[in-house]
């Protein structure tokens, strides 16, 4: 992930010496939508049903900021030999590409350009939408499900509470909003979504080939978080859900179109009719260090991007986006969007619900509690770019798990707003009465958010996590083990017929890591079951064998 701030002072222009391309990108704003051909009266002709029914359910106003860009004023700006690479209907804008330095130095002259603002070059979009056929899926969510490695960090959050009661996100759509979603039409995690034809369909707003599933694993691990279905191994917050994925990120550089395309990608998510936005996305600085953001910006009101969350979530759109993983670094604090006021902000936890040393610090820089929550963010379970599940690190993984149970928690709560869902989660939480700028209000409790339960979650000390790697495996095995006292761990390996080939009884303790050797590099290759008891805990994951 990386870390953007763009000052939206002056709109002063800025000679860039990294790259000729570098120099030649815009944003422009417009004065007016004049002879634009749309009217808010018929808003049939610009947003989906799904959008518009969004804001009759939440008695939401189309408004002026809801019309497109006049298509005069972009065919005069073509006509000029420029490049419209993006364009913003919530700020009236375009960003524009051109090698004419006379026109740029100029442009501004134009009866109906108020003022330019460098940023950086961008690509055309290009949208897919899902059409694929898929045979031989077997991975189908069940009704009590089995959540593998994902145990801890859902039934921290008493999400499985949600589950059992049958909201699994059916009905709800969210929009992913990353860096890229490698091999999400490969990988195992994803074969349900497919199958169900639960991905709608992508949208590439950095690069014109809209080739999502080459691009980073960043997207891919987020959606694993919500959408992965793997009983026994990992099932992600959301299984049920509709999910939108659309690319903002350039994971090669850090430049200020990066905002251009997220505010783009949440427009265009607001006008299919997505109900929450989750951006695992945060940004401090720049490439070109004369644009970074201070401290005293992140007020909810001067990022550009933040800017555009809000009105993301005036539309009726939940929008929830990761405090930022700066918390050791120099800078500290949260980053942006996490300081908008209408926006849900998560830090991260470990599997003992304590502050993850990296989870960005608040408050803003206007005093407001910052970030609204936190989830479990420290070794996270998740799809790996190898087929096997793993963990990370980052409030980018803690976001997910909080954005998948509001999806599920709205589907038992159609009747509320964005706003009301938001108000319900932090209400639900552990320190709701006496907040921090670690972890805000806490851990929600959507057992308790969802009125299914008055369940307490301030004993999530008990949890345990345990990691088993690596996978596939030859000659050894290791069982990392993380719980709150010492216990007996019981370890037994079967092959797939069924025969136990390996059986261990040990003492762990807090923290310890269990080798099993005994002979493995003898045993065939193929798939293995692989049980732990602990304690209350007991799991079972597959495991392979390699010659």
């Amino acid at each position: 992930m990386k870390y953007l701030y763009t000052i939206i002072l002056s709109f002063i222009f800025f000679i860039s010496s990294y790259s000729q391309v570098a120099e030649n990108c815009y944003r422009l704003f417009l004065t007016d939508k004049n002879d634009n051909g749309f009217t808010i009266d018929k808003p049939e002709e610009f947003l989906s049903h799904e959008s518009i029914d969004r804001r009759i359910k939440q008695n939401i106003s189309i408004a002026i900021n809801d019309l497109p860009v006049s298509g005069v004023y972009i065919d005069s700006l073509k006509s000029l030999g420029l490049k419209i690479l993006n364009r913003s209907r919530w700020f009236n804008s375009v960003v524009i590409y051109s090698t004419n330095t006379i026109l740029i130095d100029t442009i501004t002259n134009l009866e109906f350009i108020k003022s330019k603002y460098k940023t950086h070059s961008g690509l055309s979009t290009s949208i897919y939408k899902n059409s694929l056929e898929r045979q031989n899926l077997t991975f189908l969510t069940e009704s009590s499900p089995d959540y593998g490695d994902a145990i801890t960090q859902i039934s921290m959050l008493n999400g499985h509470v949600l589950h059992q009661s049958g909201y699994l996100g059916s009905g709800m759509t969210i929009a992913v909003i990353d860096a890229g979603f490698y091999n999400v039409d490969l990988l195992p995690s994803f074969d349900s979504l497919w199958l169900n034809n639960q991905i709608l369909g992508v949208k590439d707003f950095v690069d014109k080939d809209g080739q999502l599933f080459d691009a980073s694993s960043h997207g891919m691990k987020v959606l694993s978080i919500m959408g992965g279905n793997i009983p026994g191994e990992l099932i992600g917050t959301a299984p049920k859900a509709d999910y939108w994925l659309l690319r903002s990120e350039d994971a090669s550089s850090e430049f200020a179109i990066e905002e251009d395309n997220w505010v783009a990608a949440a427009e265009f998510a607001d006008s299919i009719g997505v109900d929450i936005i989750n951006s695992s996305l945060g940004y401090t600085e720049f490439d070109d260090t004369t644009q970074n953001y201070t401290y005293n910006e992140l007020d909810g009101n001067t990022a550009f991007i933040t800017q555009a969350a809000d009105i993301a979530a005036s539309k009726g759109i939940l929008v929830i986006t990761s405090a930022g993983n700066l918390g050791d670094d120099q800078w500290e604090h949260i980053s942006a969007p996490a300081d908008g006021d209408s926006v849900l902000t998560v830090g991260a936890v470990d599997s003992y619900a304590s502050y993850a040393y990296f989870s960005g610090l608040g408050p803003t820089a206007d005093g407001r509690v910052k970030p609204n929550i936190s989830a479990m963010g420290y070794q996270t379970a998740l799809q790996g770019i190898d087929g096997s599940i793993t963990t990370g690190n980052g409030t980018s993984f803690s976001t997910p798990l909080i954005s998948g149970l509001a999806a599920c928690l709205w589907q038992s709560y159609p009747e509320l707003t964005n706003m009301e869902i938001l108000k319900k989660i932090e209400e639900s939480s552990n320190q709701y009465s006496s907040p921090d700028y670690k972890t805000g209000y806490g851990i929600p409790d959507f057992g308790r958010a969802s009125g299914l339960t008055s369940s307490d979650i301030s004993i999530l000390q008990k949890n345990i996590f345990i990691k088993v790697y690596p996978n596939p495996f030859y000659s050894n095995i290791y069982v990392e083990i993380s719980q709150k006292s010492e216990t007996i761990v019981t370890i037994e390996l079967f092959n797939i017929t069924g025969r136990k080939v390996y059986q261990s009884e040990k003492i762990s303790g807090k923290f310890n890591t269990i080798e099993i050797s005994d002979n493995l590099e003898n045993l065939p290759s193929g798939i293995y079951l692989l049980k732990i008891q602990t304690g209350n805990r007991n799991i079972s994951k597959r495991i392979c064998k390699n010659k």
